[in-house]
């Protein structure tokens, strides 16, 4: 698993760790270790742009984002090669699932919003494991679908800069990259290079003081 260092309460997990949204075993094993509740609260990924604010443990129905304001209340989403983005707040944190599509719909700008109607605003951003430039062959009108931010594959061919384009949404807002390919590290599922359905969690909570 990967910890930012330096900032407590998120996780972003690797392939033998499972995941932990759907494998109850895995996530008492990942709860176990981390010290953290077994009760999640979670979503059904759907590349959209719905926001849920998780109270309490449980299952949000189709969303690609979750915010919480509650004390040691961990939220989680599932990933291989999108990016999974961390928002953090003076009183809330925030997970979304950022694919070329959420990025284009505009995911990340509505978690913000959402971390904004509960009076709070994103004051670091970490962004985990996702497939780089390296490794991620698009066409064109995925560059157009996002804004821009086109680069090149290992092999020459058209790509795009995922984390270009969250950073622009992002603003002012401080970025940390953790600089994983899911494409190019053994221990990260990813959908483009294994074309399975493993995936990998993002575990984020508030600490408790």
């Amino acid at each position: 698993m990967i910890l930012p260092p330096g900032i407590g309460g998120v996780v972003f997990g690797t392939r033998a760790l499972g995941d932990g949204r759907r494998d109850g075993a895995a996530r008492s094993a990942i709860s176990a270790e981390l010290g953290i509740s077994q009760d999640w609260a979670t979503i059904d990924q759907v590349h959209g742009t719905r926001v849920v604010q998780a109270s309490e443990a449980g299952f949000y129905g189709e969303a690609d984002a979750l915010v919480t304001a509650a004390i040691g209340l961990p939220i989680a989403i599932a990933t291989a090669d999108c990016v999974p983005v961390v928002l953090l707040g003076e009183v809330t944190r925030a997970v979304a699932h950022a694919g070329w599509r959420g990025v284009a719909r505009g995911v990340v700008p509505a978690t913000i919003d959402r971390m904004h109607a509960l009076g709070d605003t994103p004051t670091v951003a970490i962004l985990g494991p996702h497939i780089g430039s390296c490794c991620y062959e698009v066409g064109p009108e995925v560059i157009e679908a996002v804004g821009g931010f086109p680069s090149q594959t290992r092999s020459g061919t058209l790509s795009v800069e995922l984390s270009g384009a969250i950073r622009a949404q992002l603003g002012d807002v401080d970025v940390i990259d953790v600089g994983c390919c899911t494409h190019d590290d053994p221990s990260m599922a990813s959908y483009r290079k294994d074309g399975t359905s493993e995936r990998q969690v993002t575990i984020v909570w508030i600490p408790q003081d």
